[in-house]
């Protein structure tokens, strides 16, 4: 075993030995994803950040992050942090003994990892899957939004909370979120689990379909566009963009099942950061994405809030004043998470991840604190 990875298992190790710190919220964790906060993990597919992408998903984490680049000559969705190579801790998993046994993987290998776990983990924590798609989508090599949801589809299949689920009877997802909300976090006591308190839906084999009231078990892809396709000047059709005009012409087509991933607004800004798209495209976003200390700065956030959309905050660390990116105290980052949960965060990331205790928390949403 390479001496880094041996080196961030001893302290994975050694930080699972500690008592409990900041132990979530009972309460908070059973309320809904937008009535809640959750911590993340930026770059979780690093070796250096976790030695397997196993140990990310065992961190207890809300949410982990992936680079994307999509590679037109070999037709390949590569996981990697630089324009060149493929360096990672994902090992395309098909059975629990086997989440820790090699690595650098493609994308589908990390989601592999991600089924396998589940698989192994049933009822688990919702998990946010946010991918930076680092150049873009190439449509013309097979690698487009389709192509991108049809492989999330084929790996994780029942694992993933879709558009499709969330839209229920509505026409758009803005429309579904401001009058249901997202789904709570665990699944509710019995009997109020399912409309009516009827029987759940099941499959033709008799197995219960996954409930749209719980996210308990469920992965929730979402993608933002990435810093070499925004750095491109030509290229004038971002990830963003082209997700949810996905999004809208499956809608009109009444095929919005067959979406298996989420768009994001990235960037923090004052007022609807959605004005700066399309009328017709700015319904199909409910995820937002931005830089916390942006937030912190003087946006208001309470929009969110009221409307129950997805706010993610990054770089908790960097909100004035500072504290450290990767090795905080416990006090120092679970502190932090309090302060941007009542800013309305519903997800905080940073690199805390030998953290355990941080990461595995559920603190109230920013609405609910009164």
């Amino acid at each position: 075993m390479p001496p880094a990875r041996t080196a961030a298992l001893t302290c994975a190790a050694f930080v699972l030995t500690l008592a409990p710190a900041v132990p979530a919220s009972a309460s908070a964790a059973e309320g809904p994803l937008s009535r809640t906060t959750s911590v993340g993990v930026h770059n979780a597919y690093q070796t250096g950040t976790f030695p397997y992408f196993a140990d990310a998903l065992d961190s207890g984490a809300g949410l982990l992050e992936l680079d994307v680049w999509t590679d037109e000559w070999f037709g390949t969705w590569r996981v990697n942090h630089e324009l060149v190579g493929q360096d990672n801790n994902c090992v395309g998993a098909t059975a629990p003994e086997q989440l820790r046994d090699g690595g650098d993987g493609d994308l589908a290998d990390c989601l592999r990892d991600v089924r396998t776990w589940h698989e192994a983990n049933p009822g688990h924590q919702p998990l946010l899957l946010k991918v930076e798609l680092k150049k873009g989508y190439h449509s013309a090599s097979g690698l487009g939004p389709a192509e991108f949801d049809a492989l999330a589809d084929q790996v994780l299949g029942d694992a993933l909370f879709r558009p499709g689920d969330l839209l229920g009877a509505h026409d758009t997802l803005d429309e579904a979120v401001r009058a249901d909300g997202w789904p709570s976090r665990l699944p509710p006591p019995p009997g109020s689990r399912f409309a009516g308190g009827g029987t759940p839906s099941t499959d033709a084999f008799g197995t219960a379909l996954p409930s749209r009231d719980t996210l308990a078990g469920r992965v929730v892809v979402y993608l933002t566009p990435g810093t070499f396709e925004k750095g491109n000047p030509f290229d004038d059709l971002w990830t963003d963009e082209e997700q949810a005009a996905r999004l809208r012409d499956l809608a009109a087509e009444g095929a919005v099942d067959e979406a298996a991933t989420f768009p994001a607004v990235l960037g923090a800004e004052s007022g609807d950061p959605r004005e700066r798209y399309d009328e017709d495209l700015r319904p199909w976003f409910v995820v937002f994405d931005g830089s916390a200390p942006s937030y912190a700065g003087g946006v208001d956030t309470s929009w969110y809030g009221e409307n129950d959309y997805l706010l993610v905050m990054t770089d908790a660390h960097a909100v004035s004043p500072a504290i450290d990116a990767r090795t905080p105290s416990e006090d120092e980052a679970a502190a932090r998470v309090r302060e941007l949960a009542r800013l309305g965060a519903t997800t905080v990331t940073s690199d805390w991840a030998s953290l355990p205790h941080v990461l595995s928390m559920v603190a109230p949403h920013g609405s609910e604190l009164g």
